[in-house]
């Protein structure tokens, strides 16, 4: 790659957060130290944004869920997050909230970014899972089902625009009868409300 084509490359990028391993790939290069070494010049300069050790942005505008995904892998936007955007409760939550392997709150940029620990075999099945500008992200279906499983006790506010059959096709990734008995309580008792 010529010297002048090393920022252009990741400005017409559609991604707005980058690895320093995805960076590496897309300049061709095999040596960590080479980007890093241009990274640090990108960022004195003022044309690259440094998010946090190995995360970086085009500026300061990137996505905020796209980053979400990026800071620990493999995780998806879940929870609180995608069950208020899609109607199902309505009380608003600051932090964004991440399925991942691990729990951890991390603060960047006065974004909280919650991740919660969920097991390995449904953090990695992808059944639910949409790729939306560079992001993964749950359905209402699994957002609602990933909220139960964690606290069986969660109160929803709206319930009416799930797709029932999405979520029974879903329930068996979580090889819990805990959440089974859970589910099918709720749906008869949304079942009873709707007639």
């Amino acid at each position: 790659m010529t010297k002048g084509n090393y920022l252009s490359s990741l400005l017409r990028s559609i991604k707005t957060v980058f690895s320093s391993k995805d960076i590496a790939m897309l300049w061709h290069e095999t040596t960590t130290s080479a980007t890093r070494v241009r990274l640090n010049y990108f960022v004195k300069k003022g044309e690259l944004y440094r998010i946090r050790k190995g995360l970086y942005a085009k500026n300061d505008e990137y996505n905020r869920l796209e980053l979400a995904t990026r800071i620990l892998t493999p995780s998806y936007v879940s929870f609180e997050t995608v069950l208020v955007k899609e109607g199902l409760i309505f009380q608003y939550y600051e932090p964004i909230f991440i399925a991942s392997y691990t729990t951890r709150e991390i603060t960047i940029d006065q974004q909280i970014y919650s991740f919660r620990k969920i097991k390995d075999e449904i953090l990695v099945n992808t059944i639910g899972i949409e790729h939306i500008s560079e992001t993964s992200i749950a359905i209402k279906e699994r957002a609602f089902l990933d909220m139960l499983y964690i606290d069986p006790h969660f109160y929803f506010d709206n319930l009416n625009s799930l797709d029932w059959d999405k979520v029974f096709d879903l329930l068996p990734i979580y090889t819990n009868q805990r959440l089974v008995t859970k589910v099918n309580e709720i749906y008869s008792k949304a079942r009873k409300e709707s007639i």
